[in-house]
């Protein structure tokens, strides 16, 4: 499976003080005026009336309603209260186009919560908060106990005036073989022709998003923020942080992405480094050794026979049960085994799945790719990841030789290099990449095998934090704040603001899930 230009396009770019009242504006059905109505009322029994709950919610300067949050996949949604925030789309000139953010606050169960709100910061880039709170929910549920949650879609993100392309995809079985860079850069152009009837991709960066936010702020009657980023969510708190300190009361990263770190520069090595610690936990049980030999071996065995041989092979697609033909090529084997090890239970599929490949059997492999490269592209708005990687970091990606002959080789940055000689870019900050200096308490989470944002990130960031507290979760991938008790600790951290003095020793009962030695799971 080669990916099209339009897939690989879109892959490539992954408590308010006054403001707070609690429960009003309850309305209660009007007595009928009538004489008669209240001869009747006056001898008989009154039922008690009962408070409706409120129409609208006043939040500093912004009136929200209640809406619903749908949860991807499913028929289930989550409550919540909306509103849209108008902002100029050049902050530049007040008077340029106006667009119109995606604003909805989780409310706390609490009666008077408390002044500071969490606000989750999604990943990518080119996710929406709005759309990324069912996949968190559950980690930060226990906060609403006491604080509400505020999810603003960033712009060119979910329904914020989103940079997304719309377009058939080229048919899978007529791909060619083989990483086109013209036909990469003619799918951007495409692409861009669409956005810009609507946007300019030049306002659509980590630094302007910034700025929409500490207007949010403002808006909701200037509380502190507890600012909880997930992957690059952590580098926009950074940004919020270096540029508006006083507004925050606490961060917390997960998958941290350091300031000074140029997106993409090191995709290539982190994953060889996760897939060598993940199959030596193979090689070190008996009955895997026994079953798969040497994984990381057998990967790059199939690496080369698919750089040499690529060909079409059928699997049955696992949502519709159809027989389904591919291209599998060693540039789709790469993008296959990436998704693979972002979380700990596809990981542990991984010995399994390459070796029936390596075998001829290649339905476990490409049917789970399906349904992950699925909800990836679903959940990602392409042309805002443009605007970021191609303003922030592109001019400073280079192809690095040490990167050639790993799983993933240079191809990303290669990908991303073309998408950017046709993207607009803005003008990067001078002090965009230094690295934060903060004496806010913080809270760093980080998995032990994460393929993408590794531990060695988070200790970086660490150094310049005088108040803050770094834990490796054993086992774990990429975004790990709901694995095991660390929702809880997430909570206690918050509540308290003490990092260093946060127990986190629930967090030694944490582990990998078995690898799969069949299709029946691993051994007993």
């Amino acid at each position: 499976m080669k990916l099209a230009p339009r897939t690989v396009f879109r892959i490539v770019l992954a408590a308010a003080g006054l403001g707070w009242f609690a429960w009003s504006y309850f309305h209660t059905d009007q007595a009928p005026s009538d004489a008669t109505t209240s001869t009747a009322a006056s001898t008989q029994p009154t039922a008690p009336s009962v408070p409706q709950k409120p129409r609208t919610w006043r939040l500093g300067s912004l009136t929200l309603t209640a809406c619903e949050l749908p949860q991807p996949h499913t028929g289930l949604s989550s409550a919540a209260w909306c509103a849209p925030f108008e902002v100029p789309e050049n902050r530049a000139d007040p008077h340029s186009r106006k667009i119109s953010l995606n604003l909805a606050v989780i409310r706390s169960a609490a009666q008077l919560p408390a002044k500071d709100m969490v606000v989750l910061l999604a990943g990518g880039p080119g996710q929406a908060a709005t759309e990324s709170w069912s996949g968190v929910a559950n980690a930060l549920d226990p906060l609403l106990a006491h604080r509400n949650v505020l999810l603003l879609d960033q712009r060119g993100t979910g329904h914020s005036n989103p940079l997304s392309c719309k377009g058939p995809e080229q048919a899978a079985t007529d791909e060619k073989v083989g990483f086109d860079p013209e036909a990469l850069r003619a799918e951007t152009a495409r692409c861009l022709q669409q956005v810009q009837a609507r946007a300019d991709p030049r306002y659509y960066t980590t630094t302007i998003a910034v700025q929409d936010l500490e207007d949010v702020r403002r808006a909701l009657g200037s509380p502190r923020f507890d600012l909880v980023g997930v992957s690059y969510g952590t580098r926009v708190a950074q940004q919020y942080a270096m540029h508006h300190p006083d507004a925050i009361r606490s961060l917390v990263l997960d998958g941290v992405v350091p300031n000074p770190l140029v997106l993409g520069e090191d995709f290539a090595q982190n994953l060889d480094a996760a897939l060598k610690m993940q199959f030596a936990r193979c090689t070190a049980q008996p009955a895997c050794k026994a079953r798969f030999g040497d994984p990381y071996q057998t990967l790059y065995q199939l690496r080369d026979a698919l750089r040499a041989n690529p060909h079409k092979v059928s699997f049955r697609d696992p949502q519709s049960y159809q027989s389904v033909q591919r291209v599998l090529s060693e540039d789709s084997l790469a993008s296959v085994v990436r998704m693979f090890a972002y979380t700990p239970l596809t990981a542990a599929l991984l010995p399994l799945s390459i070796d029936a490949a390596a075998h001829g059997d290649v339905g476990p492999l490409l049917g789970q790719a399906k349904l992950l490269q699925g909800d990836l592209v679903d959940s990602m708005d392409g042309g805002m990841q443009s605007s970021v990687i191609c303003s922030e970091d592109a001019d400073l990606l280079r192809p690095r030789p040490q990167d050639e002959d790993t799983i993933l080789g240079t191809r990303m940055i290669t990908a991303l290099q073309a998408v950017c000689t046709v993207w607009p870019r803005s003008t990067r900050p001078a002090d965009f990449h230094q690295p934060l200096r903060s004496a806010t308490p913080a809270l760093l989470l980080s998995g032990q095998y994460d393929p993408v944002t590794p531990p060695a990130y988070g200790e970086a960031v660490l150094k310049g934090l005088t108040d803050a507290r770094h834990l490796v979760l054993k086992g774990q991938g990429h975004n790990v704040m709901g694995a095991g008790c660390a929702p809880r600790l997430v909570k206690k951290f918050i509540e308290d603001l003490q990092p260093k003095a946060l127990d986190a020793s629930c967090l030694d009962r944490l582990q990998a899930p078995p690898l799969f030695i069949d299709f029946n799971g691993s051994t007993p």
